[in-house]
């Protein structure tokens, strides 16, 4: 008896204890002169998305908004404090003034340590997202150079043959007298699925007419992040990264991973043994191991591709001698993979939305359309005559706004960093800190964006865009560390609007919710798909 007493005594001490250092955890924000949101125990700020009861854009604004008169606010993501900085001018000086404290994204693996060595085979942790410290600036550098309006130039034949392929499908299904009602998520996974296997793998497949092929269908096990299994992989991973690498754990199938390597290496030797040339993904990897891609000295960066187009920081145009593995390659191809395939199709989905519930948008842009198909009398569309297209940027930027693929970005404090807004308010956010910076927040957020539920290209116009605050508008992330592939995604966007809008009318069906609710998953992703119909116009 006494033994047993003793036992319960022992472990209900052993569970105090673990409540007391749990409960310490959520006095980190005690000693900051901010606000921070109440956490809960144990879920800390993110219950309502760990028990799937709210959607992610929607406790994105939600904490956003908990203090609408404070520039930094604090949070807890599970037990760990989180500072989210909601002031579009402390954003910019993080970003980039004091880049230097804020180079990283916060590790969810250790495969690379802070200085930037190591990273195994893990394609995710090889990939330039993940990599930190002078590893990721000589990465950024090494594939700076295929991203830039000449050799946007150069893909844009790949990504066009897509896009034509693409409409040729619909209007072989119009004549045979199907109706074209589509979900907009699938539909834009598969052209993305195309465009990523033409460009940065080397192969040519149709998604749409091979629904099945097998390079779709392992694409979209591999993306797959809302399965349980990929989900409890990510929570270890953030809770336990150390443990993960030891154990040789990878958000990607070990299996997943070998078919897309295998796929690569073996075209690089073919190319190598019959002198093949293709100016896609393969092609620049092929380059970057024999030292030979680098920035033109005559080059100069534009915003060629439009307003949302981000510029390379001097990070991307310095020069190094660094020798990659094939294996740090080819986890670039997985992270552009995962752009084309997700993010891509994200912003096509809620584009073609609201080109369908806003009809005189749509027909505003079909006009321009026409009016560039009619001045090119016969010639085909090229890179140079996307700018030309100034409406279909405005509403393809205002798209990205109101409806940013990435939700929220975050940084990793990796010195300590002083905070001083010049208004009063300074403290010290420590090293191994992370911040996050929520996109969703401040594109609907009055102050920099009136009325910012209404879809409003105009806010994007010429005469407009002087008055838009420049670090309130993060489609594509702030600073060095943005997204590298914004010119891509640009092109693949505007090109699948034109030659689509040109032949076909988006259309509202039964099935089109409006307005739109959406998923309680960690992404931006409507509960029950956006469905539209393509109907043939007529000439």
């Amino acid at each position: 008896m006494e033994i047993d007493l003793f036992g319960a005594v022992a472990i209900g001490a052993i569970i105090l204890l673990i409540f007391h250092y749990l409960s310490k955890k959520y006095e980190y924000f005690l000693s900051k002169p901010i606000p921070c949101v109440k956490p809960t125990f144990l879920l800390g700020s993110t219950g309502p998305i760990m028990l799937r009861k709210r959607d992610f854009p929607c406790h994105i604004r939600m904490l956003y908004n908990s203090f609408p008169e404070s520039k930094v606010i604090g949070f807890y993501d599970l037990t760990k404090p989180i500072f989210m900085v909601r002031d579009a001018d402390a954003i910019k000086k993080i970003s980039v003034k004091d880049f230097d404290f804020f180079t990283d994204h916060t590790p969810t693996m250790s495969s690379n340590t802070a200085d930037g060595e190591g990273g195994g085979e893990a394609l995710f942790g090889n990939s330039l997202f993940m990599l930190r410290g002078q590893k990721w600036r000589d990465m950024r550098s090494t594939l700076s150079p295929a991203f830039t309006g000449s050799k946007m130039r150069h893909m844009f034949e790949l990504v066009d043959d897509c896009a034509r392929s693409m409409i040729d499908f619909f209007t072989l299904e119009a004549k045979a007298g199907k109706t074209l009602e589509y979900e907009m998520k699938d539909t834009f996974s598969r052209f993305g699925n195309d465009v990523i296997a033409t460009v940065a793998f080397g192969i040519e497949v149709n998604s749409l007419k091979d629904r099945e092929n097998e390079f779709y269908m392992n694409g979209k096990q591999m993306v797959n992040f809302q399965s349980i299994m990929v989900l409890i992989k990510f929570l270890l991973m953030r809770s336990m990264p150390r443990l993960m690498q030891k154990l040789g754990l990878d958000f990607v199938d070990s299996n997943l991973t070998e078919y897309f390597k295998k796929m690569i290496i073996d075209n690089m030797k073919q190319r190598e043994v019959h002198g093949i040339v293709r100016n896609d993904m393969i092609h620049m990897l092929m380059e970057v191991r024999k030292g030979s891609l680098k920035h033109l000295k005559d080059e100069h960066e534009q915003k060629d591709a439009g307003f949302a187009t981000v510029e390379e920081s001097s990070v991307g145009k310095t020069t190094h001698s660094r020798v990659w593995t094939e294996n740090e390659l080819i986890a670039q191809c997985f992270l552009f993979f995962l752009a084309g395939f997700d993010t891509f199709s994200t912003a096509m989905t809620f584009l073609t939305y609201e080109l369908t519930i806003n009809p005189d948008v749509q027909n505003r842009l079909y006009e321009e359309i026409v009016e560039i198909d009619q001045s090119l009398n016969g010639i085909p569309l090229s890179y140079e005559i996307l700018p030309q297209m100034e409406y279909m940027d405005m509403v393809v930027s205002e798209a990205l706004r109101k409806w940013p693929p990435t939700v929220v970005s975050d940084r990793f404090c990796t010195k300590d960093y002083v905070y001083d807004d010049g208004a009063g308010t300074r403290f010290t956010i420590e090293k191994d800190q992370t911040i996050w910076i929520p996109t969703f927040g401040i594109h609907h957020d009055p102050k920099y964006y009136p009325n910012p539920e209404k879809f409003d290209p105009e806010r994007f116009s010429e005469a407009n865009r002087s008055k838009l605050d420049a670090g309130a508008y993060l489609p594509f992330g702030a600073g060095p560390r943005n997204c590298i592939g914004s010119r891509l995604a640009l092109m693949e966007i505007k090109l699948i609007v034109y030659y689509l809008l040109k032949d076909f009318s988006l259309e509202p069906t039964e099935k089109t919710q409006i307005p739109l609710q959406m998923a309680n998953v960690f992404a931006l992703q409507a509960a029950k798909g956006v469905w539209v119909e393509f109907k043939p116009r007529r000439r």
